[in-house]
């Protein structure tokens, strides 16, 4: 049995090498560092379809000064390890995903009050 030859495949040298000028961008300027920052540092909450919906259904107004005290009160529950929370206003009950900062969901506190509400993990209470 004849045994198989093994040749090493020759590919020719690279000789022409052309250096891209890599001085550094000030921090911050590069579209990826624009987006880790935004990933990481990202305090707003996002709105899904669905609880934007329920939002206009429902005529649920929520001013920039409360939305303010919602995203401050998300982050400081996911530094203490909420995933997600049921937020408690005076008028609304919101679910929020603290792991994503996402609104899930928006009800008024009315049907809020027949409800049961499952996988949650931490309640966020703002009803002043």
């Amino acid at each position: 049995m004849d045994k198989p030859v093994y040749r090493p495949i020759q590919s020719p040298a690279v000789t022409n090498h052309q250096y891209r000028n890599n001085k550094a961008k000030p921090f911050g300027q590069n579209s990826f560092s624009l987006h880790l920052q935004t990933a990481i540092g990202s305090e707003k909450l996002a709105v899904s379809k669905h609880a934007s919906e329920r939002l206009q259904q429902r005529n649920i107004r929520i001013d920039d000064q409360r939305w303010s005290q919602i995203e401050k009160k998300v982050q400081e529950a996911k530094r203490m390890g909420v995933k997600e929370s049921l937020v408690l206003l005076k008028d609304a009950a919101l679910i929020v995903s603290a792991r994503n900062n996402t609104v899930i969901t928006a009800m008024d506190r009315d049907e809020a009050s027949t409800q049961i509400f499952t996988n949650i993990d931490g309640t966020i209470v703002l009803e002043n």
